[in-house]
C-alpha cells in the first residue's frame, strides 16, 4: 500500500512539472527620477518610418530547434540590421512567451511557459531593430489561441517556416519599441 501511495504522489509530481508556470518583471524608465507617465509635445502621437524591402527572406526551422536563439543567430548570419517580421506558420512542442500584465506605467510583463504543451504557429509579427529581435507569436491549440513576446524556450516541432522583409540599415527604428519615447 505504502508502494502505491508514493507511486501516485510521484506521478503525480510529474504531472505537475509539466504545467503552465509564470512569473513577472517590471520594467523600470532609464529615468528613473521621471514621471513613467509624463508624456511631452516633443513625441508625436503617431510617425511614420518610409522604408523600402530591399529583399525578402524566407526562414525556415527544423524540429527541436529553440525558436528565438536561431532566429537570433539567422539574423547575424544574414547581416540584418533592420527587418519586419511579415509572417510564420509551423508547430512548437513548448512554449515560453512573455504578455503585458498591467495598464499602468511601468509596464510589467507576466512571463509564461509550458514544457509540455504543443501547439501550431498561426502568425508571428514584430521587427528586427538594429540587429535586436522583437518577436511576436501567435499560438493555437485545441481549445485556445494566445501569444505574447517570442521568448527562448519555444522549441519547434514539425517545422516552422518565417518571412522577413529586410529593410535598410539606415533606417532608423531606435524608437520604434521604446515605451519611455513619448
Amino acid at each position: 500500500m505504502q508502494k502505491m501511495i508514493v507511486s501516485a504522489m510521484f506521478a503525480l509530481c510529474l504531472g505537475l512539472s509539466a504545467q503552465e508556470t509564470g512569473r513577472e518583471v517590471r520594467h523600470l524608465s532609464a529615468q528613473s527620477n521621471q514621471d513613467p507617465t509624463a508624456s511631452t509635445s516633443e513625441v508625436p502621437n503617431g510617425y511614420a518610418v518610409n522604408a523600402r524591402l530591399e529583399r525578402l527572406l524566407v526562414l525556415r526551422f527544423k524540429y527541436n530547434t529553440d525558436l528565438k536563439a536561431e532566429l537570433e543567430r539567422m539574423v547575424k548570419q544574414e547581416k540584418i540590421q533592420n527587418a519586419i517580421i511579415l509572417s510564420a506558420i509551423g508547430s512548437v512542442r513548448n512554449y515560453q512567451v512573455h504578455q503585458v500584465e498591467n495598464r499602468d506605467l511601468p509596464p510589467k510583463d507576466s512571463f509564461v511557459k509550458d514544457a509540455a504543451a504543443p501547439a501550431d504557429i498561426i502568425g508571428m509579427s514584430g521587427a528586427v531593430i538594429h540587429g535586436r529581435v522583437h518577436a511576436h507569436i501567435t499560438l493555437a491549440n485545441r481549445e485556445k489561441a494566445f501569444g505574447g513576446h517570442l521568448e527562448s524556450g519555444t522549441t519547434v516541432f514539425t517545422f516552422a517556416m518565417m518571412t522577413l522583409g529586410v529593410i535598410a540599415d539606415e533606417v532608423d527604428l531606435s524608437k520604434i519599441d521604446d515605451w519611455t519615447y513619448r
